[in-house]
């Protein structure tokens, strides 16, 4: 009989183990002293039913599911597990909102793992926001800078254009006056300032280092203009920086023409006599040289004071200039010496011309002391012949010397020249 009833219980626990879920025992084969053995391991199947069952919920992450009854001692750990992972995780969403102050206090490799991580998140998070306050400060400054850049643009007196390379829009202008319905492919502005307009958004140049060049419009307004292939907005163009110099090169051209003309006379200076002395020698044309000393120059300064020689000297250019033509040069080249450059002159008329010259300045002379000046003629370009400045004022000086002799015998016999 007792093995029967073991055999019977040893059955029942094999298969409750191996099939836990479907084993049911038939408990009334069991002899009465065994019947209660039977039913405390029907009530531990029930227990090792709820322990399976509440593991393999936890094992899933479901924490929803209900515990079992304090009376299943089975399940304590589990239960005590169940309540470990829950606090867990409302202490992990308390992280995700940025409560870093939350610790784990009961041991173990995961509750290490999670202090670790919350502490790591608190120094990223930490070190974002210094990253993120600094990169709004760096913002915030290049802002203004771009703010105050764009005002100092419209507030400067040069155009600043951007024109697109492809459909010729004019992408930026300092000058443009911006409105609600401004239209952005036409700068009114700039338009109606500079006429040459068309020619900078019709511009195509290769050269990478860019261009300056110039531009003079037919008011007599002068520009200088920077030019140079940039990269706008994605898009490629060409940036114009446009600057009036209409003064610089009024003032150029008013300090050009004080440099090129004697201060005590009004006339052209040897710095100019010799430029075109240079161009007409590299594009030769048919031009008569008159090579002039003014006699007596010496005396006059000597005896009379050199105001008075001044005054000599005005006198004759006063004189001599009136048988010049508005393409004629008259230069004085040293303190007693002038040149004149008469083109398309013929050599005779050039004599008549420096005879009339002279016979007025003895006319208009009034002074005690003789007047009167020297000169020599050379043609340049007759002949084919192509001779150098200095050659050709070497003969002109011939010439006039032998003028001088004559001049010596005929006015200055007293005196020397």
């Amino acid at each position: 009989m007792e093995d029967k009833n073991c055999g019977i219980l040893i059955d029942y626990l094999h298969n409750m183990v191996e099939d836990g879920d479907r084993c049911q025992p038939d408990l009334g084969r069991l002899d009465g002293q065994y019947q209660k053995l039977g039913e405390e391991v029907q009530a531990l199947q029930v227990f090792l039913k709820e322990m399976k069952d509440y593991s393999a919920a936890l094992s899933k992450g479901r924490l929803s599911q209900d515990a079992p009854s304090y009376d299943n001692q089975l399940c304590t750990n589990l239960r005590e597990l169940d309540q470990n992972l829950k606090q867990l995780i409302w202490q992990a969403k308390q992280v995700v909102q940025g409560d870093y102050s939350q610790q784990v206090s009961y041991p173990g490799e995961l509750c290490e793992a999670f202090s670790t991580m919350t502490q790591r998140l608190e120094e990223r998070e930490q070190l974002l926001k210094r990253e993120v306050k600094e990169a709004q400060e760096r913002a915030e400054i290049v802002a203004g800078y771009n703010e105050l850049l764009m005002e100092l643009t419209r507030k400067r007196h040069e155009w600043i254009l951007v024109i697109d390379r492809e459909n010729k829009e004019t992408m930026y202008c300092n000058k443009r006056i911006e409105a609600e319905n401004s239209d952005a492919k036409f700068c009114q502005e700039c338009k109606k300032r500079l006429s040459f307009q068309k020619q900078l958004q019709d511009w195509q140049d290769e050269e990478k280092d860019g261009k300056v060049w110039e531009m003079e419009e037919e008011s007599g307004k002068a520009y200088r203009i920077t030019t140079f292939p940039i990269v706008w907005k994605s898009r490629r163009a060409y940036a114009h920086i446009v600057l009036d110099i209409t003064i610089e090169k009024e003032n150029s051209r008013r300090l050009k023409a004080k440099a090129y003309r004697d201060q005590g006379t009004g006339i052209y200076n040897r710095l100019y006599f010799v430029e075109c002395m240079n161009r007409l020698l590299e594009e030769p044309q048919e031009t008569v040289l008159c090579y002039m000393d003014l006699d007596g120059l010496k005396y006059v300064n000597d005896h009379y004071g050199h105001l008075e020689g001044d005054e000599y000297i005005r006198s004759f250019v006063a004189a001599v200039k009136t048988q010049f033509r508005e393409q004629d040069i008259f230069a004085r080249i040293g303190g007693d010496e002038f040149c004149a450059l008469l083109p398309l002159c013929p050599a005779e008329v050039a004599h008549q011309k420096m005879e009339t010259g002279l016979e007025q300045f003895l006319e208009n002379h009034k002074k005690e002391y003789p007047a009167s000046f020297s000169y020599g003629i050379v043609e340049i370009g007759a002949g084919g012949e192509l001779k150098s400045m200095e050659k050709l004022l070497e003969e002109a000086d011939a010439a006039m010397y032998e003028c001088k002799r004559r001049n010596k015998l005929k006015y200055h016999q007293h005196i020397r020249a």
